[in-house]
């Protein structure tokens, strides 16, 4: 297996990201979008051959001003019929050819729960974190059977949605209503004492993305001009990640988001999307979030964990 550091076009790069069903952290415009916020982006090429048979984005950060910290977030990727072991000897080759100066850390988010065969990727490595979880939506599956497998307190909540709410909902990559959901973001943030990615990354992932469609979509609920409640995907390639949702009291009675969340699958659905990660549960911190996110009908996913 042999690595090549920064030498991938973005166009091989897109293509293989969307063919083997890439996260948002490996897609180019994730890291061309932290680039702009001065975050600097490491891109390998796995080569079998010439063959590519796999791609790993690193984020990289300084520690203590002198060791740079290397993170592949759910990642590397990996063209599926590459065998565990020689996933095992590219990993390594990875970290040994790092292009980083002495005193640096690597490590590595595999995109795949626990199994046999992460393990056998990961043998020679240690793991030093659990694994994030999150929910995953199948949107290859038929309309009909997606409906069917929402729990039956959430589903009782869309219909009385559509049937009563007082608002229209729309679904569309709609610049100025992406811009006013992030401004009620960072207010709620700092409000309730929580942090992400910050909001300008938003615009820039937008900004680096090969079109709005392919870029972004918003789902927002609107009663005489008035937004009362709002969700933001992020497409990437044949994947798309729910990133953030807003809603004031009146969304919150007419459980707006149940209708939003089931539009934008319905939306993503016709653009050719086939998985929706819904992102982070935690039952223990944020209950009431999770368990909307489960209710939803998708599959709970904790991935292995992070590995140095």
């Amino acid at each position: 297996m042999n690595i090549a550091w920064d030498e991938v076009t973005r166009n091989n790069w897109d293509l293989f990201h969307k063919d083997h069903g890439g996260s948002l952290q490996q897609s180019w415009a994730y890291g061309r979008a932290l680039q702009t916020l001065k975050v600097r982006i490491l891109r390998a090429a796995i080569l079998d051959g010439t063959n590519l048979a796999g791609i790993a984005q690193f984020m990289v950060r300084r520690l203590a001003g002198y060791i740079a910290l290397a993170s592949c977030s759910r990642g590397p990727l990996w063209h599926p019929q590459l065998p565990a072991a020689d996933r095992a000897r590219a990993l390594r080759a990875l970290k040994r050819t790092l292009p980083l100066r002495p005193l640096r850390v690597a490590l590595i988010s595999p995109d795949a729960p626990a199994s046999q065969q992460v393990d056998q990727e990961t043998a020679n490595l240690w793991r030093v974190m659990t694994g994030y979880s999150t929910v995953m939506l199948d949107l290859r599956k038929p309309l009909a059977q997606l409906r069917g497998d929402l729990e039956g307190k959430w589903r009782n909540r869309l219909v009385k949605a559509e049937n009563e709410a007082p608002f229209t909902a729309r679904v569309e990559p709609n610049l100025p209503e992406c811009l006013r959901l992030l401004e009620r973001e960072t207010q709620q943030r700092s409000e309730k004492k929580f942090h992400g990615l910050p909001t300008a990354f938003v615009q820039a992932y937008i900004d680096a993305a090969t079109s709005r469609e392919q870029g972004f979509a918003v789902a927002w609920a609107q009663a005489r001009k008035e937004t009362s409640a709002a969700m933001l995907f992020l497409v990437h390639g044949s994947g798309a990640t729910y990133h953030v949702g807003w809603s004031d009291e009146a969304g919150r009675k007419a459980n707006a988001h149940n209708l939003l969340l089931w539009r934008g699958i319905e939306y993503l659905k016709k653009l050719g999307i086939e998985r929706l990660d819904l992102g982070g549960v935690n039952t223990r911190d944020l209950p009431g979030i999770s368990r909307f996110k489960l209710g939803a009908g998708g599959q709970p996913l904790t991935l292995a964990g992070t590995y140095f």
